[in-house]
This record gives C-alpha cells, sequence and structure tokens, in this order.
C-alpha cells in the first residue's frame, strides 16, 4: 500500500481543557471533578474497561452530553454549553454510519454541502482526505461494494474534510477483524504524523493504546488513574489496575513483604525472595510492610534450579506464539507467566530457577495497590 506524502497541518491551536467536570447521567455520578489538559497536536488514548466513563468523557467534549457542572475548553474556547456543530471537531464512531444511497464522494461531502461550502472547497477537501486514506478509486461506490476497513475509511474521510481542530474516535476499529485493525491502526498513526492535529481515542484495547497513542490515560470508575506515555505507563504503572490492565500475558503479581536485612531491602514470599537494593522506592518502606511483587513476563529468566537464589518453581504449560512462546509456571502455588524465545523451551514438569532484576518489577502497597 503506497505511503502518502506528508500533508499541510489541517488546524490551528487545537488543545482541549477539561475542568472540574462533573457529569451525572440517570442520576448516575458517571464523572466526578475530572481534570484533563490535552496538548495541542497530541495523539491522547482514553484507554479502559467497560463501564469507566470514558465514552462519557469523549461525548462530552463532543457536545452530546450534558454538563452537570465544570468547564471544556477547545483552543482556548469554552464550548461547555456550545452545540457539537459549533465546536471545530470532527467525530468518527464504532459504526460506520454512512448513507447507503449515497456514493463515497457524497457521503464524506455531505456535511460540507448542507454547510453551503462552495463547490471548488469541497472537491479540494474530498480530494486531499481520500488521497491520505487510499479511496481515490472508490469515490464513486456505495457502501454496500466496499469492506469493512475501507468503510471506516470513508467514516475517518467523513470527519477530516471538516478540517476539524480536534477529532474524536470512538472505539473506531471494534467492528473490524484483527489483520483489518492492524492496517488502519498503522494508516491512522501515519494520518496523525502527516496532519498533526489533536486526536482523542477511546478504546478498550491495549495494543491500540500503546501503538496509537502520544499519551495515554487509564480510568477505572469515572476517574484517570494514569496518565502518561505508553512506556513510562507499562514499565512503571501508578498502581495494581494500570499494571493488570496493560500487557498480555498481564503481569505477575506475587503477595509477600519486604524486611532490612544488613542495610538491604528484600521481598520475600513462600514463591520469590528478592533483594531490592537496585529499587527506586518513592520512599522508604517499613520493615515487614505487606506488598505486591509485580513482574512483566519477559522480565523474569530461567536458569538452573540450583543457580537461582531467587527462586524455583515448575513448569506446568507452554503456550507457543510463533517467534515466542508463553511458559506458565507454578512456584509454590503461585501461577506466573514467562515470555521465552521460542527455541529456549525448558521441559514440561521440570524445575527451573527465577532470576528477575529489581530495575524491571512494581511494588504495591498491600493495602492501597499503589505503586512503591
Amino acid at each position: 500500500m503506497p505511503t502518502p506524502q506528508p500533508t499541510q497541518r489541517i488546524s490551528t491551536m487545537a488543545n482541549v481543557q477539561i475542568k472540574d467536570l462533573d457529569i451525572v447521567l440517570g442520576g448516575v455520578s458517571i464523572l466526578k471533578s475530572m481534570n484533563l489538559d490535552i496538548q495541542d497536536g497530541e495523539f491522547l488514548v482514553l484507554l479502559g474497561p467497560s463501564g469507566c466513563g470514558k465514552s462519557t468523557l469523549l461525548h462530552s467534549i463532543a457536545g452530546f452530553n450534558d454538563v452537570t457542572d465544570g468547564s471544556i475548553l477547545i483552543g482556548e474556547k469554552d464550548v461547555t454549553w456550545a452545540d457539537p456543530k459549533d465546536r471545530d471537531i470532527g467525530m468518527v464512531f464504532q459504526s460506520y454510519a454512512l448513507y447507503p444511497t449515497m456514493n463515497v464522494e457524497r457521503n464524506m461531502s455531505f456535511g460540507l454541502r448542507v454547510a453551503g461550502v462552495p463547490k471548488a472547497e469541497i472537491e479540494k477537501r474530498v480530494n486531499r482526505a481520500a488521497d491520505m486514506l487510499h479511496l481515490k478509486e472508490l469515490l464513486n461506490r456505495r457502501p454496500s461494494q466496499l469492506s469493512g476497513g475501507q468503510r471506516q475509511r470513508v467514516a475517518i474521510g467523513r470527519a477530516l474534510v471538516r478540517d476539524a481542530k480536534v477529532f474524536l474516535f470512538d472505539e473506531p476499529l471494534s467492528n473490524l477483524d484483527a489483520k483489518l485493525r492492524a492496517e488502519l491502526r498503522r494508516e491512522l498513526k501515519q494520518l496523525h504524523k502527516d496532519i498533526r492535529t489533536t486526536m482523542i481515542y477511546v478504546t478498550h484495547d491495549q495494543v491500540e493504546a500503546m501503538t496509537l497513542a502520544s499519551r495515554i490515560a487509564v480510568m477505572l470508575g469515572g476517574k484517570i488513574q494514569q496518565i502518561d506515555t505508553p512506556a513510562t505507563i507499562y514499565s512503571r504503572p501508578a498502581n495494581m489496575f494500570v499494571a493488570g490492565f496493560l500487557g498480555s500475558p498481564s503481569m505477575n503479581f506475587v503477595e509477600g513483604s519486604l524486611h532490612s536485612e544488613g542495610g538491604s531491602i528484600r521481598f520475600q514470599s513462600v514463591a520469590l525472595n528478592v533483594d531490592l537494593s537496585g529499587y527506586p522506592f518513592q520512599q522508604a518502606p517499613a520493615n515487614g510492610q505487606r506488598c505486591v511483587l509485580g513482574v512483566r513476563p519477559e522480565s523474569i529468566k530461567l536458569c538452573g534450579a540450583s543457580a537461582s537464589t531467587q527462586g524455583k518453581a515448575t513448569v506446568s504449560l507452554i503456550e507457543p506464539m510463533g517467534p515466542s512462546q508463553i511458559v506458565w509456571l507454578d512456584a509454590q502455588g503461585t501461577s506466573l507467566s514467562v515470555q521465552l524465545e521460542a527455541q529456549a523451551t525448558p521441559a514440561l514438569d521440570s524445575t527451573v530457577g527465577l532470576q528477575i532484576d529489581p530495575a524491571e518489577l512494581s511494588l504495591f502497597d498491600g493495602t492501597t495497590q499503589n505503586r512503591l
């Protein structure tokens, strides 16, 4: 597939500010005192499970939900009570919502024609969007003649021709199969690189979030649990929910306690005994403090059982994954997943030693579940 040529930036100043936002729907508080500053030109992904409030937040920015309290600013302009059409946004939904009797060109240009945009300007915008989204040869086709991926590109193109300051995406790839999702994910990333316009994207798919985002805002219960770059959220999660939500398989959790020994601190449990001298504690822990050790599958190394001083486990299951494999271990009743290269296959039911670099693990308070 040809790579689209970079284009001039579509919009001007387009930061989005959410200030002390409260949203109550049907008597239920969905968002409470939400504050969020989305930078001009960034690709922010709102990530979280169903019911966490991410779509409510997106729809509030779009103007589809009434605000109970607080304010929403787009490009420094207060749009809290503005109609959706007056917010200078482009919206792409999960469903394509295309007009079945109109061809691609007319679907993309419909809003512009209703708004009275001159014909020459409409043609210019449609052609530009069609070039970026590989739709040039499809302009005369109707939606019924298009694949799912092509229909979603038309829906994106319909938003793109608006020359909006902010583009909002509400789980736009969830109706597509895995191959099409991967293709459109790449195209969306390329599109953002080319037009450099502010994009806010809602998904529950961690792969979409990790690959697309400049920053990720992980949400739960109507609150942002952590907002940062994908790399930071993955390697330094703020709490156990964030740690467990990202990663496949998810982070391993082992309950234990912290003990001071000769000036050093060790994590001790039935399964693991790890020297934490290299761990960056946010504050000095208490001796005997209950905690949870979290470690990613790729951060556990296997060695001979006699060579390990950190723990031993039995190989219980192996899942081949092509170039890699997931090895499941039973460590004294604690289940651990380890990601290894395909050729490094331990024998089933064998006993192996565990090696963990303290710099690659996370520790969480046993009560609050927040990072230590």
